[in-house]
């Protein structure tokens, strides 16, 4: 399989030029070549006119170039400011100080003593746009940089790249959001099949436009056929839950009080670091705070808190959790034993050992049914591309046929026709009367598919809101609020339920 295929591609100074591509086209292929970590088979690279052979990322920097990985690449043991002086001069002083003014400039803060271990996947993120932006910055890289912030921040963001922009720095940007490639990119270019599908102005294209050319067809509409249910019962309940953290850089959790019914779907908006990562460890097994009550968290009726995740799935519970890669999937482990890791209780094993057959056919079921660009059952998790990998963990799970189903962002770096795949899957387990929780920083998302919405921010949640009677100018509200518990609240037309 040949990931790029006769690219051509002209990247301009003072220019923000867009690259779109479905779930393994070739773009984190393509922009490694770019970033000196892989090595092209055949043609050239010009560097302001002249041919370059970059043999590493160090070499990469050297020239300019900054780039910020869709999987991210940190040090978990050190500090924030500890991975950035791998590859910035400075000391230790400079360096922090740096990064307060970079993340407040850009609204991107993070502080700069926490370890990289305890942050969430949107402060990581935030980490590697700080690092790039504190180099001489001639070409910048950036995958899926919005993924973090709220409706309110993405505009400042936007404001300080055309800044970047203006000034002579040429900027690559991957983003499965295509309005935000309209509203801020001079040229897009669209990868399909390794192949360049073509280069428009997408100030010129309609979004729909632009979907069809990168798939190569029409982007099926999202469809639901949900019907009231007044019966429904509670499959998730949360009374009054609070759990300190005992990381100083991390979240405590306060008063939270959620519930989730058969036959809907509840969603979690929030900006990334306020208390996501905590509840959902708390809600899967994972952390299991001894400050728990009985009744903190039930399920199905039934009081779990002294409960594993082993025994919460045997319930009927299934998870995917943010971290594709570590923690929803073994990198190093093949799909057809990463398959093995949550699906054991669907005929896999037979008195301690593995049925080979029955694992390889289920595996297979996965790849087909969620159209997992992959080399088959056998091939290693880390060699698929994000959003591929994010559909076989959500395959896997949805294939454990849950009665609750729990998604930490359920499309993150996953294109436009696979992300409009998994939301319809997600609509027909709540219309079947399946009860889904989602945790999303994506807003767009919430509005598309939830029933009921909850903000979480410093560790405290919102009241329950009906989605159709807020706007995601209200979600940000809540979402950027103070975290005093005084507070004035938003002011938001909406009923609780």
């Amino acid at each position: 399989m040949v990931a790029n295929d006769s690219i051509n591609l002209d990247v301009h100074t003072g220019s923000i030029h867009a690259v779109l591509g479905e779930n393994g086209a070739g773009k984190s292929t393509l922009m490694k070549l770019v970033y000196g970590m892989v090595e092209a088979d055949s043609g050239s690279m010009s560097w302001n006119g002249n041919v370059v052979n970059l043999k590493n990322s160090a070499a990469a920097r050297k020239l300019g170039i900054g780039m910020v990985f869709q999987h991210f690449s940190l040090f978990e043991t050190l500090s924030v400011v500890e991975n950035i002086s791998l590859t910035m001069p400075g000391s230790r002083a400079e360096l922090a100080k740096k990064i307060k003014a970079i993340g407040e400039r850009y609204q991107l803060v993070v502080n700069p003593d926490a370890s990289v271990h305890a942050l969430s996947v949107g402060e990581r993120q935030r980490v590697e746009i700080i690092r790039c932006l504190m180099q001489d910055l001639k070409l910048l890289i950036l995958d899926e940089p919005t993924s973090v912030l709220p409706p309110q921040h993405i505009q400042s963001l936007f404001d300080a790249l055309r800044k970047l922009r203006d000034s002579g720095v040429a900027i690559l940007f991957i983003s499965h959001k295509l309005d935000e490639i309209r509203d801020l990119c001079d040229t897009a270019t669209v990868l399909r099949d390794g192949r360049v599908a073509g280069t428009v102005n997408p100030q010129e294209a309609t979004s729909q436009e632009l979907a069809t050319l990168m798939i190569g067809r029409e982007v099926p509409h999202i469809q639901s056929t949900r019907e009231s249910v007044n019966d429904a019962s509670t499959v998730l309940r949360l009374n009054q839950l609070s759990a300190k953290n005992p990381d100083p850089f991390g979240t405590s959790l306060t008063g939270i009080d959620l519930h989730v019914k058969q036959h809907e779907i509840v969603g979690i908006a929030g900006v990334s670091g306020n208390g996501q990562q905590e509840l959902s460890r708390i809600i899967s097994g994972e952390w299991r705070p001894k400050s728990l009550t009985t009744q903190a968290i039930e399920m199905f009726g039934q009081p779990v808190a002294e409960l594993g995740p082993t025994e919460r799935r045997s319930l009927g519970f299934s998870f995917v959790p943010e971290e594709r890669l570590g923690r929803g999937a073994v990198p190093p482990m093949s799909l057809n034993q990463n398959a093995l890791l949550t699906a054991f209780s669907q005929g896999i094993l037979n008195r301690g050992f593995i049925r080979k057959k029955t694992l390889r056919s289920f595996t297979d079921q996965c790849i087909a049914d969620f159209d997992v660009r992959c080399g088959g059952n056998n091939a290693i998790a880390s060699s698929l591309s994000g959003g591929n990998l994010q559909k076989y963990i959500i395959g896997r799970e949805l294939m454990l046929k849950p009665r609750l189903l729990f998604v930490a962002q359920p499309t993150w770096g996953v294109d436009i026709g696979a992300a409009t795949a998994i939301r319809q899957r997600l609509l027909d387990l709540r219309d079947q009367g399946i009860g889904v929780l989602i945790v999303s920083e994506e807003i767009e998302e919430l509005f598309e598919v939830t029933d009921r919405l909850y903000v979480i921010n410093g560790g405290k949640l919102s009241p329950s809101l009906v989605t159709a009677e807020v706007t995601p100018n209200d979600i940000g509200e809540y979402m950027i609020a103070t975290h005093s518990s005084d507070a004035a609240q938003p002011e938001v037309h909406a009923h609780g339920v």
